[in-house]
């Protein structure tokens, strides 16, 4: 017994030493590790957590390591300097099972997930395919707002959380189906299955999200609305709809949709998985450890953003003196402070069919409507001046209750050519105008 009692064992030396150079975080519990402390919206927990114990920490969920990086600095040296060793992602015998064990979203880093890699970014969303299928998106959202038009003039609100995700579900289903959602319940319900399905689903949910987000803002913010609306106006006049040719000068609605990814990024994670035990400023992440980016976090950090909380897209533009920090950060995934799309090799491949949509979406939206919100909780009923901004949880992060809306017409008339334009589109580019309502074919 002297020999045990003067020198522990090797194995329990190797425990203590691994253990101390994990990164800080709170005590674990037996077995659960720290499931205890999750939340319901996980990265305001893991937000939460990192405040307290900086911006690398280490958590046990069960038997699963994880570690949460809270900063743009760490984001770089995960996912650029140490991007190998994070390439892979976390996946389970229920995604195998469901995805017949051809997901591109959760497939190792491999030759298969080179192979659809290579397939998406330049077949499916390459840059010609996407001026290929500039028609379909251009009909999608003249439709959109024909239906919006409807709705203004009987005076009756619109759903805006679900006419989104219809709008992006029609755009990314044509362009990979053929397929639309129609104003039949059972139809629409068809389609929305088939396109839920792997990079289908973010191409469309996260889209409707984020379009979801921004007119949230601006109609909380009717001084930010104001200078959109006038930009608008001084690009596109108010005789046509505004079109993806205008995006490159609508440079304050770009800045508006990087002020909303920055507050509410879609996705508020990055996840990564380890493939090899490698250090991170001095610590030790161990091999197989689940990686957690939080951009949610990074973009309420007072250390990066001046006045995080504020809704202020003037961030990202010139100021009068000149100064244009703001104005070089991208969302491509080069600048670590602002990751709504992921970087490196496993950056969402759809980041330029979204830059497409998003601006000139946002920007019809606001070009032919001013909009006041509906509440109908058991309180009060009508509209409202405010939108509530809670978030749901789930694997993406949109908000907590559907946006409904009285679209309000503010050009007094319809732009001139648009009723021509929507035929066209709803006859002439669908065969035998299939999926349209009665209403589009008069």
């Amino acid at each position: 017994m002297l020999p045990f009692s003067s020198s522990p064992p090797s194995f329990f030396k190797s425990f203590i030493n691994s253990t101390s150079k994990l990164p800080p975080g709170p005590l674990a519990l037996p077995v659960i590790g720290h499931l205890h402390l999750l939340g319901p919206l996980i990265h305001k927990t893991f937000h939460h957590l990192s405040s307290r114990y900086g911006p690398l920490i280490y958590l046990r969920i069960g038997s699963v390591p994880c570690v949460v990086a809270s900063s743009p600095e760490l984001a770089k040296e995960f996912l650029k300097t140490n991007e190998l060793t994070f390439s892979a992602r976390k996946h389970t015998f229920a995604i195998d099972h469901l995805t017949y064990h051809s997901s591109f979203a959760f497939a190792p880093y491999g030759p298969y997930w080179k192979f659809i890699k290579k397939l998406s970014a330049y077949e499916l969303l390459g840059s010609r395919t996407l001026n290929q299928f500039l028609p379909i998106r251009t009909q999608e959202l003249n439709h959109f707002i024909a239906i919006l038009l409807q709705k203004s003039k009987s005076g009756e609100s619109v759903n805006l959380t679900q006419e989104l995700l219809k709008l992006t579900n029609n755009v990314i289903s044509q362009m990979m189906m053929s397929l639309r959602c129609s104003g039949i319940a059972d139809q629409a319900d068809g389609v929305r299955t088939l396109v839920r399905e792997d990079f289908l689903t973010a191409a469309t949910d996260t889209t409707a999200i984020a379009l979801e987000w921004a007119l949230a803002e601006l109609i909380n913010h009717p001084e930010v609305l104001e200078k959109a609306q006038k930009e608008i106006d001084k690009v596109v006049g108010k005789n046509r709809l505004v079109e993806e040719s205008d995006n490159p000068s609508l440079h304050y609605i770009h800045a508006v949709i990087k002020e909303t990814f920055r507050l509410h990024p879609p996705i508020p994670m990055i996840s990564r998985k380890s493939t090899q035990e490698c250090k991170i400023g001095g610590y030790t992440i161990p091999e197989g450890a689940l990686l957690f980016v939080n951009i949610w976090s990074i973009g309420r950090d007072p250390k990066v953003w001046e006045d995080p909380f504020k809704f202020r897209p003037e961030r990202f533009l010139k100021s009068e003196n000149g100064e244009a920090s703001g104005t070089t950060i991208d969302v491509k995934g080069l600048h670590y402070q602002l990751l709504p799309f992921g970087s490196g090799r496993r950056a969402c491949p759809g980041i330029s069919l979204a830059m497409q949509e998003l601006p000139t979406a946002l920007a019809a939206m606001i070009q032919c409507f001013d909009w006041k919100v509906v509440v109908t909780d058991g309180e009060k009923h009508g509209p409202v001046d405010v939108v509530d901004m809670d978030e749901r949880p789930g694997l993406t992060a949109p908000r907590a209750h559907d946006l409904e809306c009285f679209p309000i017409s503010r050009l007094g008339s319809v732009p001139s050519g648009f009723i021509e334009a929507h035929a066209r589109a709803c006859l002439g580019f669908r065969p035998q105008g299939q999926g349209c309502q009665d209403q589009d074919k008069k």
